[in-house]
């Protein structure tokens, strides 16, 4: 293991995540765009983004159970080099086949693989770098990956717009070889472990360990957990069908305007996220895990202004103001607690439980998400015309549940 944060395997993962996350975050963002465009259905649109969202959190755990047995390295090349292909196979197909059809399959797919790909890459950094090093490599991992996410669209959308859909398409494919070239040479320690019986009994058992792990060994991370859970469920969730839903349906607002508004918007949660993860990387020795229920109490407090705003002001710019900073303050708080967990949770895992132990959590995770989706979405309707209403709801939960986050991560160190 390297005693400097920058090694050269760690380095190599580092500019591989680049390429690979910013084909990724391109291709995302314009495939559906293109399903929208040329059906003109917000219907089929949200049916097939949600049906590529389920490989996510099936493969995960898969994911997890593999990177534990196989080399990681390999792992992430393999994946690339499949993107690619899917990638050049939709690009083939996509004139001669049900395009719709096919963009559901290729989305799967895509989805699919970075449910599985993501605990290969959180569970190869402790294998690269010193304990002391952890917060500030998953600071950079994060910040790689918000800025994926506020580049990739940007530029995915200004070729899709001027040059339509294929040499968007070709952009990817290379990003995705080129990341997969340069993983080849990544050395990553890796020592093969003993399988008994098929690989059905293997991945229960290897499941079956991982969560006894989380349950028994370390209940400190079965509760941050459920802490995470629950804002997804009732925080997170209510900010991504807030978002639109608010900026472009409830602000007095001119409809076109409001569109370009919210893509604003969608850009200040990922500098929210960009900004954070720097901020974990800069304050990383000054970050404990026994004051981090404080960073989940920021995020709530950061809801209530949104709630107030819709009472006091019937301005569409200043309440679209509001809940573009508060946003922001959201993403900055929440990613500063999710690199310091992560780093928390590959401390104190075993090397040979960790892929499966962050597969369980991203699994688990996940799947609160589209459950609190959902939910907002029928709340919202409901409370038509009332809409502070629901979005006091969510911050009065998430205190709650914050609140019982500091309370238990108080009774922690990173020795427990």
């Amino acid at each position: 293991m390297n005693q400097k944060l920058f090694s050269k395997d760690f380095t190599l993962v580092v500019i591989g995540q680049i390429i690979s996350l910013f084909g990724n975050a391109t291709i995302r963002f314009a495939l559906p765009l293109y399903l929208l465009n040329l059906t003109g259905s917000s219907a089929l649109y949200g049916t097939v983004t949600a049906c590529a969202f389920i490989p996510a959190i099936l493969l995960s755990p898969v994911g997890g159970i593999v990177a534990d047995r196989v080399n990681k390295r390999n792992i992430m090349v393999i994946l690339d080099f499949f993107t690619a292909a899917i990638i050049l196979a939709f690009s083939l197909l996509m004139n001669w086949v049900n395009l719709i059809l096919l963009l559901t399959v290729t989305l799967m797919l895509l989805y699919g693989i970075a449910g599985a790909y993501q605990p290969s890459v959180q569970a190869s950094v402790p294998a690269l770098i010193n304990q002391d090093n952890l917060m500030k490599a998953n600071s950079i991992i994060n910040t790689i990956s918000s800025l994926a996410s506020l580049i990739g669209p940007v530029l995915g959308g200004v070729l899709y717009s001027a040059y339509g859909l294929e040499p968007v398409l070709w952009v990817c494919m290379i990003c995705f070889i080129m990341s997969a070239v340069m993983e080849m040479f990544i050395k990553i320690p890796f020592r093969k472990q003993v399988s008994d019986g098929g690989i059905w009994k293997i991945a229960r058992a290897d499941f079956a360990e991982s969560v006894r792990f989380i349950r028994k060994e370390k209940p400190v991370i079965g509760k941050a957990l459920l802490v995470v859970c629950g804002i997804n469920l009732f925080l997170a969730a209510m900010i991504i069908v807030a978002l639109p839903y608010l900026v472009t349906e409830v602000l007095d607002l001119e409809p076109s305007y409001a569109n370009r508004l919210y893509g604003f918007a969608e850009g200040a949660l990922a500098a929210g996220g960009l900004a954070g993860g720097i901020g974990a990387g800069i304050f990383a020795n000054k970050l404990a895990i026994h004051k981090s229920g404080n960073l989940v109490i920021a995020c709530t407090v950061c809801v209530f202004p949104i709630g107030t705003a819709l009472i006091l002001f019937s301005s569409g710019m200043i309440n679209y103001i509001v809940i573009t900073v508060c946003c922001f303050g959201i993403m900055v708080f929440s990613t500063v607690f999710a690199v310091q967990m992560m780093s928390f949770i590959q401390k104190e895992t075993p090397q040979n439980l960790i892929g499966k132990v962050i597969a369980v959590i991203l699994t688990v995770s996940m799947c609160a998400q589209p459950l609190g989706n959902a939910f907002y979405g029928v709340l919202f309707e409901i409370c038509k015309g009332r809409e502070y209403v629901v979005v006091l709801f969510s911050g009065v939960v998430s205190l709650m549940i914050a609140i019982s986050a500091r309370n238990i991560f108080k009774k922690f160190s990173t020795k427990s």
